[in-house]
């Protein structure tokens, strides 16, 4: 057996007797992780990007009577402009033809519920182009129903 002599004071001797530490403390490196991890979840709701949209609502007071307005409604199976029944393309005809004359011109559009938003966005692409600079969407206020 082996006998250490403890009674040497010299500091090489002491090196041999103390083995190194081989063990890693992974506890501040785990709070380290977890404040991070906090971190990240506070913040990751804050860098969410995207387009705010204002929807429209229907509890929207009635409008005013406007004699100069035109009315265009759209139903599934045709279309018709001041309860006259056209298509699509006479529509622009038409609206380019009277909005030469008046350019303050209004257009309401009253289309059917159960439309799909293709096809109203058809039409109001067809009256923007003709010249109307001024469209809206006629709906039923909330509780009329």
């Amino acid at each position: 057996m082996v006998q250490i002599n403890h009674q040497n004071t010299d500091n090489s001797s002491r090196r041999k007797l103390y083995k190194p530490m081989a063990e890693i403390n992974v506890t501040p490196m785990v709070d380290v992780m977890l404040v991070l991890l906090v971190i990240f979840i506070v913040a990751a709701p804050l860098l969410t990007t995207g387009v705010e949209v204002s929807l429209p609502e229907a509890k929207s007071p009635n409008l005013s009577q406007d004699n100069e307005a035109l009315t265009v409604s759209v139903s599934k199976d045709f279309i018709t402009l001041q309860d006259e029944q056209i298509t699509v393309s006479q529509l622009g005809e038409r609206l380019r033809a009277i909005s030469e004359n008046n350019s303050e011109i209004k257009v309401y559009v009253r289309a059917d519920k159960s439309l799909s938003y293709g096809k109203v966005m058809n039409v109001m692409s067809e009256i923007y182009k003709s010249g109307v600079t001024k469209a809206a969407l006629v709906t039923i206020p909330e509780g009329n129903m």
